[in-house]
């Protein structure tokens, strides 16, 4: 725990000097270095890769739904114990038993990815399958982490997004989880990597959407419940999730996927008016992504106002909070 403290004391002395914000961020920049080195040691590598999860699921005639994922290891599944625990296997398995239709999965999500390796990892996918009919995107965790300058990495993923939505494939993008609740991540590290995964979420989200593309909030979402429930959330490396937090990731994106196919039930979920009460409603871009940030599990996505997709400040947004209703009328 030497370089823990060390850690510590640097903080304590830079904090006395009265720093400002040029000097949080030398703060940042220097503790990253020391404490990442801490945390790598705690952290280890048990895994030696992620489980293989492509393949059909759901069993029933006619052609599949087709449903790709892109992103890191967190889309990849690393941590999980079976493939059919990864963030993919679930969201197919829900996408089968909601439409009553087979979906076969393509991943080509690559551990360690950073935003600039999605093009690549779209490349494969499409070099496997000619159309595909949803595609599902978990990216920013390393970007954050290797200190990618969130400008750039934010504009590789609405290069991705845009290319997906003109080959008219609807895309689902889940925003930067919140590092700050990996448990081996100390003080004040930890409080560095929720202010920049938050940053990163934000503007992930305004990327997306400008791009077509529909994004959810999985941040504030996870972070409460992993912060609380470590042992069982986070896999035996203590940063990845693990089955039981892969479930709980998919089913915050999978009402999401399933509008975004239009597979839900009628009254289960709705693209009509916006409900207030639940804090949805249309609005200025900017401010839906830093509402998302706050708020767990929110869907945001482009959205209309009197037939026009831009305001007095800039794009429109929809935000919604989709959950299963349930259906008391057969």
């Amino acid at each position: 725990m030497a370089l823990a403290r060390a850690a510590a004391r640097g903080a304590k002395g830079l904090a006395a000097a009265g720093l400002g914000a040029a000097g949080s961020a030398a703060l940042g920049y220097g503790l990253i270095q020391l404490e990442a080195r801490i945390s790598r040691r705690i952290v280890g590598h048990p895994f030696d890769g992620a489980p293989e999860d492509d393949g059909i699921y759901g069993a029933a005639p006619g052609q599949p739904i087709r449903l790709m994922v892109l992103g890191d290891s967190t889309a990849a599944g690393m941590g999980a114990d079976t493939g059919a625990q990864t963030i993919g296997a679930i969201l197919a398995n829900g996408l089968a038993a909601i439409m009553g239709r087979s979906v076969q999965l393509t991943n080509e999500a690559v551990v360690g990815a950073v935003s600039a390796d999605l093009i690549a990892q779209l490349s494969r996918a499409l070099g496997r399958e000619e159309h595909f009919d949803v595609a599902v995107i978990s990216i920013g965790a390393n970007d954050v982490t290797h200190r990618v300058d969130h400008a750039v990495a934010v504009r590789h993923l609405q290069r991705t997004v845009r290319y997906l939505t003109s080959l008219e494939v609807p895309v689902v993008v889940g925003t930067c989880p919140d590092l700050g609740t990996v448990e081996p991540i100390p003080f004040p590290l930890n409080h560095l990597l929720r202010r920049w995964s938050r940053d990163m979420a934000a503007r992930q989200t305004v990327a997306v959407v400008e791009a077509g593309g529909r994004s959810v909030s999985l941040g504030d979402l996870l972070g409460p419940e992993f912060e609380a429930s470590p042992k069982i959330m986070f896999s035996q490396d203590h940063f990845h999730p693990s089955a039981a937090g892969y479930a709980r990731v998919a089913s915050a994106m999978l009402p999401s996927v399933a509008a975004a196919v239009d597979a839900w039930p009628e009254g289960a979920v709705t693209d009509s008016a916006p409900e207030p009460e639940r804090g949805e409603g249309i609005g200025a871009l900017d401010d839906a992504a830093q509402r998302a940030v706050s708020r767990p599990g929110t869907e945001v996505g482009p959205a209309e106002v009197r037939g026009h997709a831009h305001g007095p400040r800039g794009r429109w947004a929809m935000l919604r909070r989709r959950v299963w209703r349930e259906v008391t009328d057969l």
